[in-house]
């Protein structure tokens, strides 16, 4: 079994962007749904002239930053 992981990350309009590990497969979406049904079109079509090599699964791993402003830190240090 041969698993394609996607790196994804939610943009500020609310869309997805995805980029596969290992590969050179880019695709996005503007809903969780339509990147999905976006991966595996892109994924299809990657792979179409050498099917031996296409993946058996696809993992799709949501990468998010968050970003916490710590008051307390900035008063402790004054």
């Amino acid at each position: 079994m041969r698993e394609l992981v996607f790196e994804v990350t939610q943009e500020e309009d609310g869309g997805f962007c995805a980029k596969s590990v290992g590969e050179g497969i880019y695709t996005q979406g503007d809903t969780w749904e339509e990147l999905r049904e976006m991966i595996l079109d892109a994924t299809n079509l990657y792979f179409e002239d050498q099917p031996e090599n296409a993946p058996t699964t696809i993992r799709l791993h949501l990468l998010r930053d968050e970003v916490l402003p710590l008051r307390d830190a900035v008063q402790i240090a004054a």
